[in-house]
C-alpha cells in the first residue's frame, strides 16, 4: 500500500514532488520555473505548497501552490538580474518569454531566500543576508521582521561559507508566538512574543567538555559556536531541540537557554542535518561527514545515517541499503526530513541528486529518487495533500 505521504525536494533546478504509487516513487518536476530550491513546506489541511530560493540571476521570492503542485506563483521579494535587463532591454524581455515587472520590495536588502515555517496563521521567511520576513496572508504579501533584521548586535554577526543566511526557522506547535532561528553564522535566536523581540540562546551548560578544540567554529568561551548547520524541535517533548553545528551536535532542553554537547561517539564533528521522530522525542539521526577541510563526504567513503534512541547519550551506525564504498556525496542541512505516517519514514537528499528513504527508523535504507540535480532540501507533508496532474 502506497503511503500517503508528498516529499518535497528542492534542487538547483527546481522543486521535485515525489509520490509514492503502487508501482513505485513517481517523481515530478522540475516546479517553479526551474529555480534554484533552498526549502519547501506545505499544508496538509489545505494542499498549500510553498518553495523559496532564488539567487543573483533569478532574484528572491516564495512560490505558492494552492493545489498540491498542479500550479505555481510567485512573489517577488527581491529583483535579479533577469528584472533588471527585462526594464531595459526589450529584446532580452522579448527573448526571456518575460513581461517587465515593478520592482520588488525588499530589492537590494536580501539575495535569496533559504527558509521557510508555519507559526500560526503567519508564514515565516529566512533569507540572506541574515533577514526574516513574515506574511499574514498565507504569503501574498511579505513584511520585514525588524526585530532581528535591525538586531542590536548584528554587526557582530559573520557569514558562514555560504554567507549570513537564516537558514532554519523553528516554530512551536503549542505557541505560535515561540519560535527559533538557527542563523549561520551567529547563532541560536529564540522569540517569545511572535518575533516582536530576540534572545541569543547559544550557552553550553557542559563546558568543560568542549576544551582543548582550536577550530575557528569550535565552542568556546562558554558559547557552542554561532555556526548552526541546522536545527529541530521534538514535538513530543516542548522545549527540547537538537542542533547539528559545525563543530558537534547538541542538546538543549531548556529552549536553547543551554546545550548539551552530545558528539561522544559519533565519527567526526562535523555535519549538517539532523532529524528527531514525530512522536519519540529521543529517537533522533544525523548524517556526519569526515570534516569541512577533507572533502565534506561520509568517513571512509562508507555511507552511514548515525541514529540515537536515548536522545545522544550513544549513537549506533545504519548502514543498511546504503552506498558502502566510493561514496563521495554530501547531505546538506535542509536536506533530511521525517514525515508523520503512523510509521513514520526518515527520508535524505544528496548532492548527487538521489533521495533515499527508511520506514524502520533507519534499520534500513531504498533509494527512492536519483539523476536529480543537487538536492538542498527535503520536507514531507503527510495525508491529505492531493497528487497534482
Amino acid at each position: 500500500m502506497a503511503r500517503d505521504v508528498t516529499v518535497l525536494v528542492g534542487t538547483t533546478k527546481g522543486l521535485f514532488i515525489l509520490r509514492e504509487q503502487p508501482t513505485g516513487w513517481q517523481v515530478s518536476g522540475p516546479l517553479c520555473d526551474g529555480w534554484s530550491i533552498n526549502h519547501a513546506i506545505g499544508d496538509a489541511a489545505s494542499g498549500t505548497l510553498w518553495a523559496t530560493g532564488g539567487g543573483e540571476w533569478s532574484g528572491a521570492g516564495v512560490w505558492r501552490s494552492s493545489d498540491a503542485g498542479a500550479n505555481w506563483a510567485l512573489t517577488k521579494l527581491a529583483d535579479g538580474q533577469i528584472d533588471e535587463w527585462t526594464r531595459n532591454d526589450p529584446e532580452a524581455a522579448e527573448m526571456f518569454g518575460a513581461t517587465p515587472q515593478p520592482p520588488a520590495p525588499f530589492s537590494g536588502e536580501v539575495e535569496a531566500m533559504w527558509s521557510l515555517a508555519r507559526a500560526g496563521t503567519r508564514l515565516y521567511a529566512g533569507g540572506k543576508p541574515g533577514k526574516l520576513y513574515v506574511s499574514e496572508d498565507d504569503g501574498l504579501s511579505w513584511d520585514p521582521v525588524a526585530a532581528i533584521n535591525d538586531h542590536p548586535e548584528r554587526d557582530s554577526w559573520n557569514p558562514g561559507a555560504a554567507g549570513l543566511t537564516v537558514h532554519t526557522i523553528v516554530p512551536s506547535a503549542d505557541d505560535p508566538d515561540r519560535l527559533w532561528l538557527g542563523i549561520s553564522a551567529a547563532g541560536v535566536f529564540a522569540s517569545e512574543d511572535g518575533g516582536a523581540t530576540w534572545e541569543r540562546r547559544n550557552r553550553l551548560s557542559n563546558a568543560e567538555a568542549c576544551e582543548g578544540h582550536d577550530h575557528p567554529a569550535a565552542p568556546r568561551d562558554g558559547q557552542t559556536g554561532h555556526c548552526v548547520h541546522n536545527m529541530v524541535r521534538a514535538q513530543a517533548r516542548g522545549d527540547l531541540l537538537y542542533q547539528q553545528n559545525h563543530h558537534g551536535v547538541w542538546r538543549s532542553r531548556d529552549g536553547g537557554r543551554s546545550w548539551d554537547n552530545i558528539t561522544d561517539g559519533l565519527p567526526s564533528t562535523f555535519g549538517f542535518p539532523i532529524a528527531v521522530h514525530p512522536a519519540k522525542p529521543d529517537l533522533i539521526w544525523t548524517l556526519p561527514l569526515n570534516s569541512d577541510m577533507d572533502g565534506r563526504y561520509p568517513p571512509d567513503a562508507r555511507a552511514a545515517v548515525w541514529r540515537s534512541r536515548d536522545g545522544g547519550d550513544s549513537w549506533e551506525d545504519c548502514r543498511n541499503g546504503l552506498p558502502q564504498e566510493a561514496c563521495f556525496f554530501t547531505v546538506l542541512r535542509q536536506a533530511m526530513a521525517t514525515d508523520t505516517a503512523s510509521r513514520p519514514g526518515v527520508y535524505f537528499g544528496t548532492n548527487s541528486g538521489s533521495v533515499f528513504a527508511s520506514f524502520d527508523e533507519g534499520d534500513s535504507w531504498g533509494e527512492i529518487a536519483r539523476h536529480l540535480p543537487t538536492v538542498l532540501c527535503v520536507e514531507t507533508v503527510t495525508a491529505s495533500v492531493t497528487a497534482a496532474a
